[in-house]
């Protein structure tokens, strides 16, 4: 009963952690200007008028596709930041948004030796994002 009673507790102490979490990342989202975005997910921007013209300044990073005139779905398509112009048919702009797009924290691994570093994206199976290897010919390099 006493162990019944500790794991309720527990469980409603995890849903209000998470949903603090959740609140303070969408804080974060509106205070940075960014608009973020994780790789290889996809979200959907509903637009309080139709758009025309979807232009996206680095495509290797996000891709935007119009689902109607009024929904636009982003893509993450690998780690960097980019911006997102929307355009009605007038040629005015509807927005100008600066993208962000990043792994998903909440499933990743990060293995340590000596001074390299991976990182894991575990779901459900660990596929390797991105190796950091420190090296004494050159100061440090990246590969996705």
């Amino acid at each position: 009963m006493l162990f019944r009673s500790v794991m309720l507790r527990l469980a409603v102490l995890g849903g209000l952690v998470s949903a603090v979490a959740g609140q303070a990342a969408a804080q974060e989202e509106q205070e940075s200007g960014l608009l973020r975005v994780f790789m290889n997910h996809a979200r959907v921007l509903k637009l309080d008028r139709p758009v025309s013209k979807v232009i996206v300044g680095n495509s290797n990073v996000a891709d935007a596709t119009v689902a109607d005139p009024t929904t636009i779905v982003l893509t993450g398509r690998s780690f960097g930041t980019t911006n997102l112009v929307l355009l009605d048919t007038e040629g005015n702009a509807i927005a100008d948004e600066r993208i962000l797009v990043s792994i998903d924290e909440g499933n990743t691994v990060r293995v340590y030796r000596q001074t390299a570093r991976s990182v894991l994206s575990c779901t459900p199976n660990c596929e390797q994002h991105a190796e950091f290897k420190n090296d004494t010919s050159s100061n440090s390099s990246a590969s996705p």
